[in-house]
């Protein structure tokens, strides 16, 4: 069996190594030539809240070659069509392309690759780039956690082989309500990744400042209500609801819910959004695709979104000038949440 991670950044360099560690054979490919380099000579260096170095083989993408039988897919959405029609030659006629990305990225890839090529599995943890060759874990190594689930057209005998493969590396999660499980893990992302790529933070530094927990805490109820709109039915991940422990429909709830908040990430806490990582690199971010989401099913929804629309704005103002304001931008919200 052919197996290749495309867009071998952070979190694909930690599969990648940790798939080759369990005794698989597996292509990383990423265009980030120096690292490709340094993976190759010294291996992947996994650091943070592990600490392990495993031989691996890297490739820049022009030298893919032949076909794959599955093709795990971390790179950003911003090009998402484009790179599924470069995968199409790429991927056997009967394998199986699982996008491990934020939002809801399997419409597009279906479109494209067809129903029967392509899967989605959620990713319950978070990891940096260092440097080339080096990527850092920022979960805990008890939430190393994948959500799978069946999706129309797509064959499930395949579906468990793509599992079995993301089982060596943690656990993986079946999911009776993949689609619920895909909005709580980007109701999550517009939340922390937002809100910490705003103050320019960790998913920790969201939590423990009271100003920026309670702006994410409207963003979280902003986020929920367009779920409930568009019929969605949220999901729990690693076991937690995380509608019922942190939405709120009365003060006495959002007193609860942000004590609760902390606590339920605490694992997380270290996490640095990669939209912040992509700003800092001066790239451009997945703004659109995380709380942008949020946005444009509000709109379709007739659903108000004020801070996450807040958040879009700010965030693309970041990436436009090349400046990160930090907490100075909570101020804006002051007008929205009264």
């Amino acid at each position: 069996m052919r197996i290749a991670i495309y867009g071998a950044g952070s979190l694909g360099t930690i599969l990648g190594a940790y798939l080759e560690k369990d005794g698989l054979s597996v292509d990383l490919f990423t265009r980030n030539k120096a690292h490709v380099d340094a993976m190759n000579e010294y291996g992947a260096k996994v650091t943070g809240t592990v600490d392990f170095t495993q031989k691996v083989t890297a490739y820049t993408p022009d030298m893919m070659e032949g076909v794959y039988d599955i093709i795990f897919l971390l790179t950003k959405q911003l090009e998402n069509r484009s790179t599924a029609e470069f995968l199409k030659d790429h991927l056997s006629s009967d394998g199986a392309l699982c996008t491990l990305q934020n939002g809801l990225p399997e419409y597009d890839l279906i479109e494209i690759l067809g129903k029967d090529r392509v899967c989605g599995a959620t990713v319950g943890w978070g990891a940096t780039l260092e440097g080339p060759g080096i990527s850092r874990l920022t979960s805990s190594p008890d939430s190393l956690t994948f959500g799978m689930g069946d999706i129309e057209g797509f064959p499930h005998e395949k579906l468990l082989k793509v599992s079995e493969i993301l089982s060596r590396m943690g656990t993986v999660e079946n999911e009776e309500n993949f689609i619920g499980a895909r909005w709580t893990k980007l109701l999550i992302n517009s939340v922390f990744s937002g809100m910490g790529t705003v103050i320019g933070g960790t998913f920790g530094d969201v939590t423990k400042d009271k100003e920026a927990r309670n702006i994410a805490q409207y963003a979280l109820k902003e986020c929920v209500d367009v779920g409930k709109a568009m019929g969605v039915e949220f999901a729990k991940i690693q076991g937690f609801d995380v509608v019922k422990l942190m939405y709120f429909s009365n003060p006495l709830k959002k007193a609860i819910a942000a004590l609760i908040m902390p606590i339920a990430m605490k694992k997380h806490k270290d996490i640095e959004p990669s939209m912040l990582q992509d700003l800092k690199k001066g790239k451009p971010c997945e703004i659109d695709a995380i709380n942008g989401e949020i946005c444009r099913y509000g709109d379709i929804t007739n659903t108000d979104t004020p801070v996450n629309d807040m958040i879009v704005k700010i965030v693309r103002e970041y990436q436009e000038s090349g400046k990160i304001v930090g907490k100075e931008s909570l101020k804006r919200f002051a007008e929205i949440i009264k």
